[in-house]
């Protein structure tokens, strides 16, 4: 039986337009009803992934920043979190300035989180266009949500850090991995969200202990429930440790083919088709 639902966000729940459907809203409603304990499990950090949480309302502490903070959105109480050290930082961002990337850092796990950058480089439009959107999102939060500083290398040490983040292009953002990846070992974990229709790649390097998968599993274990009690939904590779985990591993129809080719994920309709509400109905609201 189902008692555990975590369901991913962009791409997954909300729709092309970044909203969520009176189908997967009355879906999720009905699956707390049942009992069901109902989360979102994010590459979002908590503050961008806040005013979805309290619009749905969820029974269950959220999972952010790609599960390096689990946290109740209503009442800002932290669970559980993970965190870059010092060195780990000035390493990551040393190796991705040395490739030209432009880091984000987001710290500040016990509030609701800052997001720190120093440098944006001209051509660098999916991230001016991310600042962009934060600080019209957050409105009168904007200054405290996003914030320019000199340098970043010397904010390392006087804020507690959660992760680091680039993004740009898919083919420089996949030799930035692999050169991060040589550099920083096993020191930090590496996930790719990757869009190949937007030549899009957002890398977010956290802590090793760190992922979706991880944070899902913990939230299982603080109930007492074992894999086979939950149910993940998901579009991309940074939910495949989470799929992975689940009993009940659901991908969208808008996933990376990779993932809508594993013969042991169920594949639903794609976002814009509530295909989170058809996932809800066949494998929770339908069960008996």
């Amino acid at each position: 039986m189902i008692k555990l639902l975590a369901l991913d966000l962009d791409g997954t729940l909300l729709n092309s337009r970044g909203k969520i459907s009176e189908e997967n809203k009355l879906a999720i409603r009905k699956a707390e009803e049942k009992g069901v304990l109902v989360t979102i499990a994010t590459g979002r950090r908590f503050r961008d992934a806040r005013p979805v949480a309290l619009e749905i309302g969820f029974n269950a502490p959220i999972v952010t920043h790609n599960g390096a903070l689990l946290k109740f959105a209503e009442s800002l109480e932290t669970v559980e979190f993970s965190l870059l050290n010092n060195e780990t930082v000035r390493e990551i961002l040393r190796v991705g300035k040395a490739f030209g990337g432009d880091a984000l850092v987001s710290a500040d796990p016990h509030g609701q989180g800052t997001l720190l950058f120093d440098t944006v480089s001209e051509d660098n439009i999916p991230l001016r266009k991310y600042i962009a959107w934060a600080e019209t999102l957050h409105g009168d939060e904007a200054e405290e949500s996003v914030r320019h500083v000199e340098n970043l290398g010397e904010i390392v040490g006087t804020t507690e850090i959660v992760h680091v983040s680039f993004s740009g292009g898919c083919q420089p953002m996949f030799e930035m991995q692999r050169i991060l990846a040589d550099e920083l070992q096993n020191s930090v974990n590496i996930l790719a969200t990757i869009y190949p229709r937007l030549d899009f790649t957002l890398l977010d390097i956290l802590p090793p202990d760190a992922s979706k998968g991880i944070s899902v599993e913990k939230l299982a274990a603080m109930h007492g429930f074992s894999h086979e009690n939950v149910m993940v939904c998901g579009d991309n590779f940074n939910d495949l440790e989470m799929l992975d985990f689940a009993g009940t591993p659901v991908v969208m129809g808008n996933a990376a083919p990779e993932l809508r080719e594993r013969e042991d994920f169920y594949t639903t309709l794609s976002n814009d088709e509530n295909g989170v509400a058809l996932a809800i109905d066949r494998f929770i609201l339908n069960s008996d």
